[in-house]
């Protein structure tokens, strides 16, 4: 199989263990402190890899310019909204369905992508994709409506999630190429001055927006650097998968993480899974396997 596959799954692996720890957290956190954790406490394992890769690769930091800073700038930005979003959600949610509504983000990456980048799939990969879609929401039970996603701030926040986190994914993609360098190394450098600002931001706008969120960051240091590596692990994995193939391709075969995330849903939080999930399943298998043969 090719590398980004491999970084793929890791990163989809660790992110539903992630997206886990932070429901958790919001039992003690606000959305942005809980938010913030994710970079902060993922900010040192980051510069770690980033060292290991500069060694590996034996090659020197490529230079940061213009058009880097420019992407990963908005790119920072929209993925803490993202995560903000994803994490509001829980609050009117089951871990599950907010996590599914998150997951349309690998049609709107497909989209997103066509429209403003002209990454345009083969139809077999649309294929893959719409049908990977269609097989979380079926998974997670949602009833997609535009009523319920007006009237119900869970839906509204799950879909936005999604949105951030697509338009994310693809200004990793062209930050990390805009540095014309060997990709695993500016995947990590891509990766470490991300982490870097969103450290920075969410410190600031915690710390401004009530500093007791801060202390109680660190009393629940264990939950908060579980978050922290688990989080910096599947970064690495997203950002070097999205160096190496187009984004849309590697959102679609991320869908598996719902597996573990169902997984997560009914062992951890007690939260009960219906009979039409098998079926929802099914797509979610059909939808990587054409990715992975055919696309």
């Amino acid at each position: 199989m090719e590398l980004w596959i491999y970084f793929t799954l890791l990163a989809a692996f660790m992110q539903a263990i992630r997206t886990a720890g932070q429901k958790q957290l919001t039992q003690h956190l606000n959305a942005m402190a809980t938010t913030g954790v994710r970079y902060i406490y993922a900010l040192p394992f980051a510069w770690l890899y980033l060292w290991w890769v500069l060694d590996y690769r034996s090659l020197p930091i490529p230079p940061l310019n213009k058009q880097f800073l420019h992407y990963a700038l908005i790119a920072c930005v929209m993925q803490i909204i993202g995560t903000v979003c994803l994490v509001a959600a829980f609050k009117y949610r089951n871990f599950a369905v907010a996590t599914s509504l998150a997951k349309t983000e690998a049609i709107q990456v497909a989209v997103v992508g066509a429209l403003l980048f002209s990454a345009s799939l083969t139809l077999i990969g649309w294929f893959s994709v719409v049908i990977g879609v269609v097989g979380v929401l079926l998974v997670s039970k949602v009833k997609f409506t535009f009523k319920d996603v007006f009237q119900n701030p869970g839906a509204g926040f799950g879909l936005a999630s999604g949105l951030g986190l697509a338009i994310t994914t693809l200004l990793i993609r062209q930050s990390s190429l805009a540095l014309n360098s060997d990709l695993l190394l500016s995947a990590a450098v891509t990766l470490v001055f991300m982490i870097t600002v969103q450290s920075i931001i969410s410190f600031v706008y915690v710390y401004c927006q009530d500093k007791q969120q801060l202390i109680t960051m660190f009393s629940q240091w264990r939950l908060c650097l579980f978050v922290g590596i688990t989080s910096v692990i599947g970064s690495i994995g997203w950002f070097t998968a999205a160096s190496f193939q187009n984004a849309a391709y590697v959102k679609a075969l991320g869908q598996v993480e719902f597996f573990i995330t169902l997984f997560i849903t009914y062992r951890i939080f007690k939260e009960k899974i219906s009979a039409i999930e098998y079926f929802g399943m099914l797509l979610i298998i059909i939808s990587v396997l054409v990715l992975l043969l055919w696309a």
